[in-house]
């Protein structure tokens, strides 16, 4: 049967994330040949409406206001059920990033509705969508069924493929207005501790250095790297730990998730919790000088040696095919 699902769009510094795509093509596959609507919160976000539609959306509902200028769950909790009032969804689709992890339970809790978490694949039995979420840190997967109510998941990012974006695609933007009061929360401002360029979450190739790479100046050839290949760096906690990069590049169980479709480790042991927030990568090449280091288990490829000898060699190998 047919339904009409609401997908969240994020947008961050005027554009839309990537994650935004993808969730319309999750909806797809839930949808049965139903409505797709886009639902875009923020302040002036209206003008980023036709893109949602030029990747698969059959509606665009806009929420603007000068309060949900910055993100805070009771202000886009407030615009969002005022979507839900008027548009009585059969599912809703997030995307299982910062935002989406926030607001997607109290959503849920709103509605007395249950939730599946990063859903990394969607699948078919009988017609009816079979969610594929990982468990036990990656160890394991799951496969969940909705017999009743509401279909509401978030899906990780990198994981489903966005449609093929088409600018013939017509759909309609609109503009709901909500009464967005009594906010508990106030930003005053955002302290970005990000690093510039990719975002981490959402990268197609990653290098992530370790306690290998010694000090925060060894990170600078693994920057360079990432920049050739168009990529984002990333850290284990053991490198952020040493102060050797910030936290906010720590990829593992208690930093980011990342489905990148390269991930190249060096000088990474690869301990449990680092190996949960990156095992599913697509392709995976390890560098370090240790034989038995626990990350070639898992990697697709090795190269056992001195990732300060290694890497400057892939930088001009990459160098020499990006000049041919």
């Amino acid at each position: 049967m047919s339904k009409k699902i609401i997908v969240l769009a994020e947008s961050r510094e005027g554009a839309l994330r990537n994650v935004s795509f993808e969730a319309i093509a999750a909806g797809k596959k839930i949808a049965d040949g139903g409505e797709i609507v886009s639902v875009l919160i923020g302040d002036n976000v209206s003008e980023l409406g036709q893109e949602l539609v030029a990747y698969g959306a059959d509606r665009v509902i806009t929420v603007q206001s000068e309060k949900l200028k910055q993100y805070s769950s009771d202000g886009y909790a407030q615009g969002l059920l005022a979507v839900l009032d008027e548009e009585n969804p059969e599912g809703l689709v997030f995307g299982h990033t910062a935002l989406g992890k926030d607001l997607s339970p109290r959503i849920a809790s709103k509605l007395g509705s249950g939730l599946i978490s990063d859903v990394t694949s969607i699948e078919e039995d009988g017609g009816e969508p079979v969610f594929v979420r990982p468990i036990y840190s990656g160890k394991a997967f799951e496969k969940k069924v909705v017999t009743d109510g509401l279909i509401f998941i978030t899906i990780r990012p990198n994981n489903i493929d966005p449609l093929p974006k088409e600018e013939s695609r017509s759909g309609e933007v609109t503009s709901l207005d909500a009464d967005i009061k009594d906010l508990r929360t106030i930003i005053k401002d955002v302290v970005r501790k990000a690093t510039d360029g990719v975002d981490l979450s959402e990268a197609k190739v990653i290098v992530a250095g370790g306690r290998g790479v010694k000090s925060e100046e060894g990170f600078e050839p693994l920057k360079e790297l990432a920049d050739l290949l168009g990529g984002a760096v990333g850290a284990s906690r053991g490198a952020c730990d040493a102060e050797y990069c910030d936290y906010s590049l720590q990829i593992g169980q208690t930093g980011k998730v990342v489905t990148p479709d390269l991930y190249i480790a060096c000088g990474l042991s690869g301990a449990i919790q680092h190996m949960a927030g990156m095992s599913n990568s697509k392709v995976i090449v390890a560098i370090n000088k240790d034989p038995e280091a626990n990350i070639f288990k898992v990697a697709d490829y090795g190269i056992v040696g001195d990732l300060f000898d290694v890497v400057p060699l892939l930088i001009e190998e990459f160098k020499k095919i990006k000049a041919s």
